[in-house]
């Protein structure tokens, strides 16, 4: 359940960030994008390397630790994962901006919210021969039906779908799905999950900079400007990623990428909240939904709690036999 909270909170620091940019002056969404990652990247590059300087100092290492939990030893290099994970960072935002542009907010972010879980699961079962399970199938429909509802709730749908523009929010879905799973397999290999977000988020955001230099960064000057580029790389990115990465070290990516649904429903919140937006019936039925099928998936991770140790499996483990100890998958 630790791990369960720790995923919930990032997705609320998730949610903040279109309040943020609704609160923060125009920009371009490319500049807003680039400056988030140089940011926040940049600063979970720093926690990484500070961590490890100091387990150093202690005679410890700063980026392996014990290998998480529910998956098998990763065979490619570790620097692939990291590739990998950081191409994921840098393809996501593009992509969703590219599908909100062509079908409008609410169109392109159902689809990229809603299949970032179904693709982490069935690309989680293909390479971790791993099957999420019955409960998390109903409570990734239950929220992805939720989400759904919420965003035809706004009413900012067009009329017609662009196929191209569907196929952007896919690959945004794809694109989270892509840096969850090189993330655990970082975890697998036993790297900190500081060390894991780090290396992922510390190469986008070095590829970030000159995409940044590209563009329009006039609002970086000002003070609403820099507030705003501040909140979103500390927050939404360097804290959020943080216990992103945490409590991913001890579930399933697709038990994570479904919690994270949690973040439109923040969102949604905010808005009503900071924003005094208006919520119609639809968008309250929208919300309980999404709500039950994240409060389903968290009970139903809460209780899958390890046994404890008898002496027959103290024993196995001593001679390097493994043992299901009935943890988290």
């Amino acid at each position: 359940m630790r791990s369960v909270m720790l995923v919930l909170a990032a997705a609320v620091c998730f949610g903040t960030t279109g309040t943020a940019q609704a609160l923060g002056p125009a920009a371009d969404p490319v500049s807003v994008g680039a400056a988030r990652i140089l940011i926040g990247g940049g600063a979970l590059a720093a926690v990484a390397f500070a961590l490890q300087a100091a387990g150093r100092r202690s005679g410890a290492t700063g980026t392996s630790v014990a290998p998480s939990s529910g998956g098998r030893a990763p065979r490619l290099p570790a620097w692939v994962a990291v590739a990998v994970g950081a191409a994921g960072v840098l393809a996501y935002q593009p992509a969703f901006f590219a599908g909100t542009a062509a079908n409008g907010v609410a169109v392109g972010t159902v689809v990229a919210l809603g299949s970032a879980p179904v693709l982490t699961g069935l690309l989680d079962w293909a390479l971790r021969r791993r099957f999420p399970g019955g409960t998390w199938v109903l409570a990734t429909a239950l929220a992805t039906v939720g989400v759904a509802v919420l965003a035809s709730a706004s009413g900012t749908g067009p009329s017609s779908v662009d196929p191209l523009g569907v196929a952007a929010s896919v690959g945004a879905g794809a694109s989270y799905a892509v840096y969850t799973l090189a993330g655990k397999s970082l975890l697998d290999r036993g790297w900190s999950s500081p060390a894991s977000m780090g290396a992922m988020f510390g190469v986008a955001a070095a590829v970030s900079l000159p995409v940044l230099l590209s563009t329009d960064t006039r609002w970086l000057a000002t003070g609403a400007g820099l507030a705003m580029a501040l909140w979103l790389g500390l927050v939404t990115t360097t804290a959020a990623y943080l216990l992103f990465g945490a409590g991913l070290k001890h579930l399933a990516p697709a038990t994570v990428s479904t919690l994270t649904l949690a973040e439109p429903l923040t969102a949604t919140l905010l808005g009503v909240l900071l924003l005094q937006e208006r919520l119609p019936a639809s968008a309250v039925l929208g919300l309980a939904v999404l709500a039950s099928g994240i409060v389903l998936l968290a009970a139903s991770s809460g209780r899958r709690m390890p046994r404890r140790t008898t002496p027959r499996t103290a024993a196995a483990t001593s001679r390097g036999v493994p043992v299901d100890v009935g943890g988290t998958p």
